[in-house]
């Protein structure tokens, strides 16, 4: 979620859209459900689905690498920032470590602009002074980042499962068509990795050896091609993991310009198989409480149902469900650590938070926890109950409730 904060002049530029409706917003989960095609095709980088998209337009993308040692407790990401805000080009290097295991132990966050960075002539590789991101012959990805002092990172991500992409065109595009489109959005995922590796601060000495064959990661590709407060008012985010399942959810919803529509997208793994794909899900926020400083809330539990079809069988390309194989996962607990809570306007120069005080009721922030409490369960398997580790985050760019107000 942090290509919000990088996002530069195009994150907070730009009045509030006219009310468009649903007709204008047209998403990779609508199509893949009126058509009733298979919910989601291979991705590759064979097939250029983890390129960088690189439009010239003002966009925002980023590569995300999140990481889990499940022995040690350190979680948390890696992330490329590539920003185009219509003047200039930027890119950014972000790092955040977690660990809920050990008493006393502060996050690391840093935020490192990039030099003379560029993506490089196969389309998928990245490279800048002192970091490189690359694909290796096997399609396993390697990062090296030795920008900042506090953050020096070497990570191999060797996907476990196929790439995943939704539908065979996973962008969701607003406009009058598909065709008259004026932004997107689109995801391409690796969602079930083996990670090898090793993170070092030199400030404080720290030097973590990510536990070969105990560390899980998950990779995400994604492009915001318009205003970020035009394209979603709030995210929701999860991503569990343990020994041998997964379940990573990313799912945004529209202002009222584009009828407060959910796009919702979830990706199950089951040990080398990615077994759903649902598209239908509803995710819920329990005893939610005021956060006064802000005026969004935090929240002390979450309850995720999701709906979809079983993989039935694959093909090189893409893959068929079940037509009578249909499930339902929950996903359910407490979330019992807030790890931060992150104002995204202390995160951008002054001069742009003075642009976006006329824009009316964007307050972006990120509410981001930590929980070992989780639990899920599948209606196909009602003995089964599946505990796991996960980083979640909850996402709110606009208060329309503000608006409504004024």
């Amino acid at each position: 979620m942090f290509k919000w904060i990088q996002g530069g002049i195009s994150a907070v530029t730009g009045m509030a859209e006219p009310e468009y409706g649903a007709s204008h917003l047209h998403s990779a989960t609508a199509r893949l459900t009126e058509s009733k095609i298979n919910p989601y095709s291979k991705a590759s980088p064979e097939k250029k689905d983890f390129d960088f998209q690189n439009p010239q337009n003002t966009n925002v993308e980023t590569a995300t690498f999140y990481l889990n040692d499940l022995d040690t407790g350190y979680c948390g990401f890696a992330q490329i920032i590539h920003s185009n805000i219509g003047i200039t080009t930027s890119a950014q290097f972000t790092f955040k470590l977690y660990n809920n295991k050990i008493e006393g132990f502060k996050q690391i966050w840093t935020s490192t602009k990039l030099e003379n960075f560029s993506i490089q002539e196969n389309g998928k590789d990245f490279k800048a002074d002192n970091l490189d991101l690359q694909w290796t012959d096997d399609n396993c990805l390697k990062l090296q980042s030795e920008v900042n002092p506090e953050s020096l990172v070497t990570l191999i991500f060797k996907p476990l499962t196929d790439g995943v992409k939704f539908g065979k065109d996973p962008h969701t595009y607003y406009g009058p068509s598909i065709e008259e489109s004026w932004g997107s959005m689109r995801h391409v995922y690796m969602p079930r990795c083996s990670v090898e590796g090793s993170i070092t601060n030199l400030k404080t000495g720290l030097v973590v050896d990510l536990t070969a064959g105990r560390t899980f990661g998950l990779y995400v590709m994604a492009l915001q091609n318009m205003k970020p407060h035009h394209a979603a008012k709030e995210w929701k985010f999860v991503w569990f993991v343990n020994e041998k399942e997964s379940l990573a959810l990313m799912q945004f919803q529209t202002p009222r310009s584009y009828a407060n529509g959910i796009v919702s997208t979830a990706i199950i793994t089951d040990e080398d198989k990615v077994i759903c794909c649902p598209v239908e899900n509803e995710t819920i926020l329990i005893d939610e409480y005021k956060d006064e400083e802000t005026g969004w809330s935090f929240a002390k539990e979450i309850d995720y149902k999701l709906k979809g079809h079983l993989i039935k069988e694959e093909d090189e390309e893409e893959a068929k469900v079940d037509a009578d194989a249909a499930v339902e996962f929950e996903l359910k607990g407490p979330l019992t650590t807030v790890i931060e809570r992150v104002d995204v306007m202390n995160e951008v120069p002054q001069f742009v938070k003075n642009i976006v005080s006329g824009v009316a009721a964007t307050k972006p922030f990120i509410y981001q926890y930590y929980t070992e409490d989780l639990t899920l369960t599948r209606s196909d398997k009602k003995d089964a109950e599946i505990k796991g580790t996960a980083w979640v985050e909850v996402t709110y760019i606009v208060d329309e409730r503000e608006q409504q107000q004024q």
